[in-house]
């Protein structure tokens, strides 16, 4: 935080010694950059007189051992009451409640969006949605009801307790952090200033996916600053005992302009959202994924204004969502297409090859010497392999022959609960669709060489 602050205000009175970046900048920052003279008024003013600590970097820090001891926000609040009226001076600047605390830490960008969810993932109560009672597709409760008496429960301040709660980290906001620190701004540009390698690949802009993205969109690729991301989601149970079924879905996102070194390090990684239990969200995922894919079609289509730090000087940041990493079964889950049964794999398509084992009851997927060259010694191994191969590879499928087979599945609904949610025949249909994924909303999801098509 300092850092930052030091980049944002270098003529300061505190910041300026011994600091390279007192040099009077290019631009001012912006409106947004700008938020942070009351954090600089707090990094400055001293938690009472003579201590050794602000009172930003106490709150901040206490926040922190809040969260690893798992205290309550009541314990919390006592605690600073206790310390607020019997340990620190009169004129201590201590917050006395959990809540003042997260008002002088929410211009850091840390806080995040509360959105009520159906208990069936049928919607979010979420824009226009956001004042109904009931879910619009099943009628479902939005509230938590008593088992007995049948009643809406309510916390002690009188407010109603939602079945289910999508916490969402805006994306925006922390993007814009990495460029007002002189020191991660400059790393936002490594992939283009670095110096590549013939024939090897360190990064993912040595690959085919972000190479033909660049010739797709030139206009983008021009600005190196501009943002390239990947999602990882899959779900887990967050609690010790593992007898207890739960399952919660993590979403988050790395920028894939800094150095391999830092970009998968847990602190480079962008936590986007928290998907509640106790059941994973299954197909229904795309219901909860609205907020991040509205984020991301505004950060492609309008981009926001960033100050950038070590240029010192104000530009527009754009942002796309380049590639997705994630297990099997998640796989599926964000592509729409089913990875069990018949068909698979989303590479082999319609073309799968598999073959039942009656004693095991499951598919297993052959004819992997497809793969091979024509003329590799591998495929005219009878004796290895049983029979020669002579099959070609299929052929992957373009961005249009996708939209056409999923064109009938637009819209259909994803809830859970069974009479409402749509069923697709895979029979039938003679393909693994399960829906339209979301991410087929991106403008630019035809240009990318992604896993999920």
């Amino acid at each position: 935080m300092g850092t930052i602050l030091r980049d944002f205000f270098p003529n300061c009175s505190g910041f300026a010694e011994n600091d390279s970046s007192s040099e009077l900048r290019a631009e001012d920052p912006n409106d947004d950059a700008k938020k942070f003279f009351r954090l600089f008024d707090d990094m400055q003013k001293p938690l009472f007189e003579g201590s050794k600590s602000s009172r930003l970097s106490t709150i901040v820090n206490l926040l922190h051992i809040k969260t690893l001891g798992r205290w309550s926000n009541d314990s919390f609040t006592m605690l600073l009451q206790y310390l607020k009226d019997h340990l620190l001076p009169k004129d201590s600047t201590l917050p006395t409640s959990y809540y003042d605390a997260k008002k002088t830490t929410k211009d850091l960008g840390l806080s995040y969006k509360k959105i009520d969810a159906c208990v069936n993932d049928c919607m979010l109560f979420w824009k226009d949605d956001e004042q109904l009672e009931y879910c619009k597709i099943c009628n479902a409760c939005r509230w938590k009801q008593g088992k007995n008496s049948g009643e809406i429960r309510t916390k002690e301040n009188g407010k109603r307790i939602p079945e289910k709660v999508l916490r969402y980290f805006p994306l925006k906001p922390r993007l814009q952090r990495l460029f007002m620190c002189s020191k991660t701004a400059h790393h936002m540009r490594w992939h283009h200033e670095r110096s590549a390698k013939d024939g090897v690949i360190e990064h993912p802009a040595d690959g085919k996916a972000w190479q033909r993205f660049d010739e797709k969109n030139e206009s983008f690729s021009s600005e190196s600053r501009n943002v390239r991301l990947g999602l990882i989601s899959d779900g887990f149970n967050p609690f010790s005992n593992v007898a207890k079924p739960y399952s919660i879905w993590p979403v988050m996102l790395v920028p894939y302009n800094l150095p391999p070194s830092m970009c998968m390090k847990p602190s480079s990684m962008l936590l986007s959202m928290l998907i509640p239990g106790p059941k994973g969200p299954g197909d229904a995922i795309d219901v909860y994924l609205q907020p991040l894919i509205e984020e991301l079609k505004e950060l492609w289509e309008v981009g926001v204004e960033t100050y950038d730090a070590s240029k010192k000087e104000n530009f527009k940041m754009y942002a796309a969502l380049l590639l997705t990493i994630n297990d099997f079964p998640a796989y599926g889950m964000l592509s729409g297409w089913s990875t069990k049964g018949k068909r698979a794999c989303p590479c082999c398509h319609k073309e799968t090859s598999y073959m039942w084992l009656p004693n095991c009851f499951k598919h297993v997927y052959m004819r992997h010497r497809r793969f091979l060259p024509i003329n590799h010694p591998w495929r005219r191994k009878k004796d290895v392999f049983g029979k020669k191969e002579k099959g070609e590879a299929p052929k992957p499928l373009s961005g249009e022959e996708v939209l056409e087979q999923v064109r009938d599945l637009e819209g259909i609904c994803l809830s859970k609960d069974p009479t409402k949610k749509t069923k697709v025949s895979h029979k039938i249909r003679g393909d693994n669709w399960n829906k339209k994924s979301i991410f087929f909303e991106l403008p630019y999801w035809k240009t990318l060489l992604l896993r999920i098509i």
